[in-house]
């Protein structure tokens, strides 16, 4: 069953270091792992490591309804995709961050 209409497919696929964002923009950079002084300490250094000038409304902190867990959430201006795989890639080998998102 087909109509008159063409079809198009588009190729969605990225090549190397290809984005869909348009930098410099404003991200959310969302970290979660169990609750402790050292999760906050650790997220705020790795994210001070690759920017600069934080808002000072920023960094939000939400624990789980049991308290077990916090997930953070930083809001940077990001300037390159570099930049954003260099953030993930120190956040993901924190020994205190369970997901990086």
């Amino acid at each position: 069953m087909t109509d008159d209409k063409e079809i198009r497919l588009h190729d969605l696929t990225l090549k190397e270091g290809e984005t869909l964002l348009e930098f410099p923009c404003e991200f959310p950079v969302k970290a979660m792992g169990l609750s402790c002084d050292e999760l906050e300490i650790a997220v705020l250094e790795i994210i001070n490591r690759h920017v600069e000038n934080l808002a000072e409304n920023a960094l939000k902190i939400k624990p789980s309804k049991t308290g077990k867990y916090t997930a953070i959430t930083i809001t940077i201006t990001a300037h390159s995709k570099a930049q954003l795989d260099a953030i993930y890639i120190d956040l993901s080998a924190c020994e205190h961050v369970s997901i990086a998102l």
